[in-house]
């Protein structure tokens, strides 16, 4: 279980990437263009300790996010619980 700095780092990160995407947002795919480099971008937090991509993590928590999102706070606050739940943090 990665402890609170990992996922504020990791929090961080996501927040970042996701705040360039023109909400709302109706599915995954209205995410790609705000991330630099697509679905390839890394996320990685603890020094390696939480480490995915953009593919990896959307293929992990689909059924976590709940679409439209009308915000990046909203979509991150889902997207952490997903990954808590899906053992990735």
């Amino acid at each position: 279980m990665a402890s609170e700095e990992v996922e504020s780092e990791l929090r961080t990160q996501l927040l970042e990437a996701f705040s360039g995407a023109d909400y709302p947002v109706s599915n995954q795919m209205d995410l790609v263009p705000a991330l630099p480099n697509g679905p390839g971008t890394k996320f990685e937090a603890g020094d390696g300790e939480v480490s995915f991509t953009a593919m990896e993590m959307a293929a992990k928590l689909g059924s976590h996010q709940e679409f439209p999102y009308d915000s990046a706070e909203k979509l991150v606050d889902d997207v952490m619980e997903g990954l808590r739940e899906e053992g990735m943090l």
